[in-house]
């Protein structure tokens, strides 16, 4: 089969290179799938840099979330059966960017009523910002929601959340295109860092009250301003840091404000509580069936645009999600 593995950190247009390997053999408890859509996230990036918290040993083959259809089982798997079509995460070296992929069968998870591509992309941003959403911060109705890079891949979906739940939103973006893609979401207020004061704006659109809940997958530069937009007894989640900078928050000001800095690493619920991951998915199912959620899917990508598609990625220069096609 055809795959793109990464055999020396770096860049990822230079890490990821086209490969013939031969079709992976599910182990215990794994099962084996024909790869039909595939997402690309952000730990991918880091993963050819060397730089995420799961590092691999060399070679592997990247792609972290994907839509398939099982071709074999491994020992001790239920409830899965060969030509079943699954969402979820991958079982790494053996990612999604490949024809065939492996998947921990407990993650394998019958799609919501959703394309291939769709489903392929409803498993981490919409659970991060789910957990972060109405398990970190515990959201309440009626209360102000911020999200920072509202218009990428998990800003987007925590914008939809946010207003399904009835919540007004605040969506932070850069740049006039992605400004036009979060109102498109339905955010309430857009601000464009590029061109706005957000402390201001903020301030002024929440009448000085400020945002009680904000969604941070950057972190950096980008936190030490939500930091002055933060509501009395507010609460900031961190889910990423896109920005490439870990910020270290004065913790006098936490104490001035009353507000909370919580954390979020979603993937680790699988290994102390995976019943969160099931009733996420239980919930963003229900929406999916319901058609409430639309993924916002910017770019299908055909097999020899992975690297390309990865550097956007990596730059920021992407709406939404990107996912990638084996077969195109």
């Amino acid at each position: 089969m055809r795959a793109w593995q990464v055999r020396e950190l770096g860049e990822p247009a230079h890490a990821v290179q086209i490969t013939e390997l031969p079709e992976p053999m599910p182990g215990p408890d794994q099962v084996a799938v024909r790869v039909l859509s595939a997402a690309l996230n952000f730990p991918d990036v880091l993963m050819c840099q060397g730089l995420y918290q799961v590092r691999p040993d060399l070679p592997f083959t990247p792609g972290v979330e994907l839509c398939g259809e099982i071709t074999a089982v491994g020992e001790g798997v239920t409830g899965r059966s060969i030509g079943d079509r699954v969402i979820g995460m991958s079982a790494i070296p053996h990612g999604g960017f490949a024809e065939s992929a492996l998947m921990p069968a407990e993650n394998a998870l019958a799609p919501a009523q959703l394309d291939d591509d769709a489903a392929a992309v409803l498993t981490i941003a919409y659970q991060t910002a789910w957990a972060a959403l109405f398990r970190r911060a515990r959201l309440q109705p009626g209360e102000w929601v911020l999200v920072q890079a509202a218009a990428g891949g998990v800003g987007s979906a925590a914008v939809q959340l946010a207003k399904l739940a009835g919540n007004p939103v605040i969506a932070i973006v850069g740049g006039a295109a992605k400004a036009e893609a979060a109102r498109e979401l339905g955010a309430d207020v857009v601000i464009d860092r590029t061109t706005d004061d957000v402390v201001s704006r903020v301030r002024d659109v929440t009448g000085g009250h400020g945002a009680d809940v904000i969604f941070d997958p950057v972190g950096g530069d980008a936190y030490d301003l939500l930091a002055r937009c933060v509501a009395f007894e507010g609460r900031i989640v961190i889910v990423g840091f896109s920005g490439g900078r870990i910020q270290a928050p004065p913790l006098n000001h936490l104490l001035l404000k009353n507000y909370a800095v919580l954390g979020l690493h979603w993937g680790y619920y699988q290994t102390m509580r995976p019943e969160v991951i099931a009733e996420g998915y239980e919930h963003l199912s229900a929406l999916a069936a319901k058609g409430q959620i639309e993924p916002l899917i910017s770019g299908r990508l055909a097999f020899d645009e992975l690297p390309d598609g990865l550097t956007r990625l990596a730059a920021g220069r992407s709406i939404g999600r990107l996912v990638w096609h084996p077969t195109v």
